[in-house]
Parts: structure tokens; C-alpha cells; sequence
């Protein structure tokens, strides 16, 4: 699935584009978990918008962050996505909503 279909499945806003193709999806906030569980080249889908999502988004090879229910993301975080080529989509959609809705 690719980056422009994740944010129409969701109503949402890329923040940062990439030509990522995802094949999984993984939901979750506890970064130490994400990082031991998020399959690589998948979709995180989270409520936290700071700049540590996208180291943790590194470390566990995520190509697409999904900030849900709203959060906005830091600028921070923004600007670490363009550098290391991280898909980063916003939402105004719950969690569950969004699993439900890409997954």
C-alpha cells in the first residue's frame, strides 16, 4: 500500500511523502516495544507526534508514521521524516479507527 492510499483510507494529511510500499501495519505508543515488535517496512500507527518517533521509526526500519486522534506532530519530527525518508501522515482518526480502516 502506498503512502497517498494510507491517507485517503484515513482522511488524512501528508506531512512527508515517500515512495514507500507497506505491506504491515504495527500500533503502539511503548517505544522499547515498537522497537522489538514493528515488522520493518510497515506502517506504525501512534498518538505520539515528538521527535523521538522517528529515531525509534529508524532503529525498527519503518518506512510510514500514522499520528492519530489529531496530535500534532513537532517540527522536530517533521523535519528528522524528510531527512531520513519516513512517510509521515496525520489524522484526526482514533487508533482503532485507523487499524480498522488500513489494516
Amino acid at each position: 500500500m502506498r503512502v497517498s492510499e494510507i491517507a485517503d483510507k484515513l482522511c488524512g494529511r501528508i506531512l512527508v511523502d515517500s515512495d514507500a510500499d507497506v505491506k504491515a501495519f504495527y500500533a503502539g505508543d511503548f517505544l522499547s516495544r515498537v522497537m522489538g515488535k514493528a515488522p520493518s517496512d510497515s506502517v506504525w500507527i501512534t498518538v505520539m507526534g515528538n521527535v523521538n518517533v522517528a529515531g525509534v521509526a529508524v532503529l525498527a526500519e519503518i518506512k510510514t508514521v500514522v499520528v492519530c486522534e489529531g496530535v500534532v506532530p513537532a517540527p522536530q519530527l517533521v523535519e528528522k521524516c524528510k531527512e531520513e525518508n519516513i512517510a509521515l501522515v496525520t489524522t484526526d482518526k482514533g487508533v482503532y479507527e485507523c487499524c480498522r480502516l488500513v489494516g
